[in-house]
């Protein structure tokens, strides 16, 4: 049976292994899978990010060949995932091109706009301008 855990198959060999008098316990079971590459694979809890394959438009990149010469000119902001216990925060970053400060960051339990938001006005107030969202 593929992929049948090594616990349950420890249940079910439990009265063939007493029945044969063979003296094998659940960890020794498991060492013993594990040598010969017998595990299965546990499954791993993937996040919910951007899915970048669809039919919707897609906005050009505006500041691929822009120059900047000091800071402030141009901020570029991406968010990520960061696994906290067995769930996943989003972090939102904006920063600066030029000296490549983090200039605005948010850590928020999903991927709704107010992650991105209070990332961009913590960067307006660090900005000397009377910019305001």
């Amino acid at each position: 049976m593929p992929k049948l855990g090594t616990r349950k198959l420890y249940h079910l060999l439990s009265p063939f292994f007493r029945q044969h008098h063979i003296k094998m316990g659940r960890d020794k079971l498991f060492n013993l899978l594990r040598a010969n590459n017998m595990l299965a694979n546990r499954r791993k809890r993937k996040a919910f990010t951007t899915e970048s394959r669809h039919y919707l438009f897609k906005y050009p990149n505006l500041a691929k060949d822009l120059q900047h010469k000091q800071p402030h000119q141009l901020w570029v902001s991406d968010m990520t995932y960061l696994r906290t216990g067995s769930r996943f925060s989003y972090l939102s970053l904006v920063t600066d091109a030029y000296s490549r400060k983090i200039v605005g960051w948010s850590l928020q339990p999903n991927m709704h706009a107010v992650g991105p938001l209070e990332a961009l006005k913590m960067a307006l107030k660090q900005r000397a301008s009377p910019y305001s969202i």
